[in-house]
């Protein structure tokens, strides 16, 4: 969601400038600064922005500034005079000096307002279409970076799994081993055939199969995603969801040392995806 674009025009004296800015957000965040004359469009504004970025804290701005010799500022002279007499009854002074403290006395210049000129928006509204297109060529060049390191994280989660999975067959025998182990130091005499089934039954509990196949289906799914066409931004921490509860799963009960380690690196990539969803529209 992270973007800027900007765009100017050259009227008859006068430089309009337009600029977006855009920031993450979980909606749209809209804040609209326009010149007064304008400002009778903003809605219709608002909502063309709204149409083509839909998610994200977005600061838009146009300004006006003025290159002509002329001023919309006039001196109000019946307002000045009247100071100035009034300040020679209190003070003796030179009209100079009686004009210098008029002047800063309220109301001493007037602003005309300037009105709404149909012509100008007509052609002030290619530049806002200019500024926004540029926004979003930016949000989608750096769409283009988050994907390739989304795909690259969500490859080295895959291939951290597969070595936890090869690590397995290891598990299992020092589970069994540590099970028979305990048993001999009891020296306890043990039903094998019973001791048998309780192992295969500690076991059926600390298999990690079905997360294994369900964080693999969530990865996939996570990549299918990634190329879809609309707006899944939200849909992608859902699924960072699903796939941080499988690595979780498979930590508890992993009860090996280089499998949890396998477990940590994981979790470690996943972090780094979830912190880059958030700027993914």
């Amino acid at each position: 969601m992270t973007g800027f674009g900007k765009a100017s025009l050259q009227l008859s004296g006068k430089k309009i400038t337009v600029e977006v800015k855009s920031l993450n957000s979980k909606g749209l965040d809209l804040n609209v600064r326009i010149p007064a004359p304008f400002r009778e469009m903003e809605l219709t504004l608002r909502n063309r922005i709204a149409a083509l970025l839909e998610r994200g804290k977005v600061d838009f701005s146009i300004y006006s500034e003025s290159t002509a010799d002329e001023s919309s500022s006039k001196i109000n002279t019946g307002i000045i005079t009247g100071y100035m007499n009034q300040l020679r009854e209190l003070a003796k002074a030179t009209d100079a000096e009686l004009l210098q403290m008029a002047v800063r006395m309220p109301d001493a210049f007037k602003t005309e307002r300037e009105e709404m000129n149909e012509e100008e928006w007509k052609q002030i509204i290619p530049v806002i279409d200019e500024a926004l297109q540029n926004i979003v060529t930016f949000r989608k060049n750096e769409g283009a970076v988050l994907e390739k390191e989304f795909i690259g994280r969500i490859e080295n989660i895959r291939k951290f799994m597969n070595e936890a999975i090869a690590l397995d067959p290891e598990r299992v025998t020092l589970i069994k081993d540590k099970l028979q182990t305990a048993i001999t130091e009891l020296k306890a005499n043990v039903d094998e055939n019973r001791f048998e089934q309780e192992l295969i039954y500690y076991l059926e509990k600390l298999d990690i199969t079905e997360e294994k196949v369900r964080l693999n289906n969530h990865l996939n799914y996570f990549l299918e995603t990634l190329q879809g066409n609309e707006a899944n931004g939200r849909k992608l921490g859902f699924i960072c969801q699903e796939i941080g509860r499988e690595i979780n799963t498979m930590g508890s009960k992993s009860n090996h040392a280089g499998m949890q380690k396998l477990v940590v690196q994981m979790k470690d990539e996943l972090e780094k995806i979830k912190e880059q969803v958030l700027n993914v529209l």
